[in-house]
């Protein structure tokens, strides 16, 4: 059985999630911007709820909605968001995406996702743990479009993705009139390959701000940079 994850302000159950908490969700929710005080906020594919919650505890968003297909998954998150210091402002719901986009009429400021992936990879036996890290149950375009649809006019569209499925991401999100303004590519250690890609989007064409995130000199001992990031959240930085 998973333990609770004990975070600075807020502790996450993630025993009833097939995804549990990595450094992706966590970098994103760290990492985008919401120094332009957004003031409705949506997590989709919430998982645990844990970037909603960074975001509960970085922002003073009045909405802060979360969407999540998976039922065990949906049950949990909305446990982890009442349990937690901003209860009145999170709320999850259990849906596909596509479908709460078609029905939903309002937008948001800031839409976040750690989507799933690893499409080409091998499949596992286990279901529920499939479906929180492939593609073919949200593919990308899927996911832009409900993205571009459930958006205000300046709105941001921050999500985290494989490195090698960057160019991709942005050319299908060109497609739906979306374009990167920040992107930030991740790496464990110095000598290792760029693997994470995190980008905010929005419907502004401009020339993207572009950066480099270095996780570790070597095993446990993060970069500056890194600890800087994340320093609020984690017990131990």
């Amino acid at each position: 059985m998973s333990q609770p994850f004990q975070f600075k302000q807020f502790i996450v159950n993630q025993d009833r999630c097939a995804m549990k908490i990595g450094t992706d969700g966590v970098l994103l929710g760290a990492w985008v911007d919401v120094s332009f005080e957004p003031d409705s906020i949506l997590d989709i594919g919430s998982g645990t709820g844990i970037i909603a919650l960074q975001l509960a505890q970085r922002s003073s968003a009045e909405i802060i909605d979360a969407v999540e297909i998976d039922e065990d998954a949906y049950e949990q998150c909305q446990e982890n968001f009442e349990a937690s210091p901003w209860g009145d402002r999170l709320f999850c719901y259990h849906a596909a995406i596509q479908e709460f986009a078609s029905e939903m009429d309002e937008s948001y400021d800031l839409i976040v996702s750690n989507p799933p992936f690893y499409s080409e990879d091998y499949k596992s036996d286990d279901i529920a743990r499939d479906t929180a890290r492939f593609n073919d149950a949200l593919p990308f375009r899927h996911l832009l479009v409900c993205a571009e649809h459930l958006l205000s006019e300046k709105g941001i569209f921050a999500l985290v993705i494989p490195k090698k499925e960057e160019k991709a991401m942005i050319e299908l999100a060109k497609e739906v009139g979306l374009f990167p303004n920040r992107i930030c590519r991740v790496r464990g250690t110095m000598t290792s390959e760029e693997k994470r890609c995190l980008i905010e989007f929005s419907r502004i064409q401009t020339e993207a701000q572009e950066e480099t995130l270095t996780i570790e000199t070597s095993r446990h001992n993060y970069t500056p940079e890194y600890i800087e990031l994340v320093k609020d959240f984690y017990l131990k930085m």
